[in-house]
């Protein structure tokens, strides 16, 4: 339920209503623009006679908002959300988020010159995958802690903030006291032990559409962390599971404007994942950011051919750089920088 206030209601009158509404169970969400004044309730409004709301006389009309989701809602929240990530911002108008880097950490030598490498080219934040959820148990699951200690290494060579999967919730708070943004992985995105727990930390979580996830899903997802306070969300959309197996999965560009109509959320995409293939990244990344997407997840390795997971899908550093370049003009094109 949304309550629209009438515009230059005194705050104290916010208040008053704000209180009278929390005392019948629900969460009240003030939203006060220049011309604007909203009132988002989240919890059970079932009980709530609207007749009762709309006797306030600061009361313009009350709405119904069919969508399960409240806090992810773009009707609670008109602007768009902007995450600050030791001090790069992602989101809004601000510069666009690249993430890039290798799938797994393999080795000090290979994470912190990749690291070099992307910043150099135009990234402003390090990706790699210290724990590996593999389909087979038998393949490379990562370095784990070791892989940890090795991207905070590549964070102080280069001063890059740090994006890594989480796969337990035993482990939120190393990873809640090392690394810059918290990514939750396809496979976990419905994991709601871990979600709820990453509700409870303040860290910036990237949160991966499932497989076959629909985007209702994905931002109930989204809501499972921000009902537990930590409403630092960024959503990446990295291809769903179709029919088609030319390539590894489908992207799914059309959910990047139907989350920007849904959701005040960042919506990042990931070419790699998404196809498998790279030769197939440059077109669909130029792709994303013409849509608007608010960033880019890429995989970069120095040698893919030998990369001890998802070489195939990897691009190497002046590849990278190239396709940056390429890119600029698209942004400027969208009213975005790099």
């Amino acid at each position: 339920m949304i309550v629209i206030m009438k515009p230059g209601t005194p705050q104290k009158e916010i208040d008053r209503l704000s209180e009278a509404l929390t005392a019948k169970g629900v969460e009240v969400s003030p939203v006060i623009g220049k011309d604007l004044i909203i009132l988002g309730l989240v919890g059970d409004t079932s009980k709530i006679d609207d007749n009762w709301v709309e006797a306030n006389r600061n009361v313009e009309r009350v709405m119904h908002v069919a969508e399960p989701f409240k806090k992810a809602n773009r009707m609670f929240h008109p602007q768009p959300s902007v995450i600050d990530v030791c001090g790069q911002k992602v989101g809004g108008d601000s510069r666009l988020a690249m993430i890039a880097g290798p799938c797994s950490v393999e080795s000090e030598e290979q994470i912190c010159q990749i690291a070099r490498d992307v910043k150099q080219a135009g990234a402003n934040f390090l990706r790699g995958g210290a724990f590996k959820p593999r389909t087979s148990p038998y393949a490379f699951q990562g370095l784990k802690y070791d892989g940890l200690e090795l991207l905070m290494e590549a964070r102080e060579q280069t001063g890059l903030p740090i994006v890594t999967e989480i796969m337990a919730p035993h482990d939120i708070e190393i990873f809640e006291r090392e690394v810059d943004v918290i990514q939750v992985g396809a496979r976990n995105m419905q994991n709601f032990d871990l979600l709820r727990e990453l509700g409870q930390t303040r860290k910036p979580i990237l949160l991966k559409r499932g497989l076959s996830a629909t985007i209702e899903e994905w931002l109930m997802s989204a809501e499972y962390i921000m009902a537990g306070g930590n409403e630092n969300v960024i959503l990446c959309e990295r291809g769903i599971r179709t029919f088609e197996r030319y390539t590894r999965n489908t992207l799914d560009l059309s959910a990047i404007p139907a989350i920007r109509k849904l959701s005040h959320l960042p919506v990042i995409v990931d070419p790699s994942h998404a196809t498998g293939k790279w030769w197939m990244v440059d077109p669909l990344a130029k792709a994303a950011i013409a849509v608007g997407a608010d960033g880019l997840i890429i995989e970069v390795h120095n040698d893919p051919a030998n990369a001890l997971c998802d070489g195939q899908q990897s691009i190497k550093p002046d590849v990278y750089a190239q396709l940056l370049s390429e890119i600029r003009p698209i942004a400027a094109a969208v009213g975005r920088k790099l």
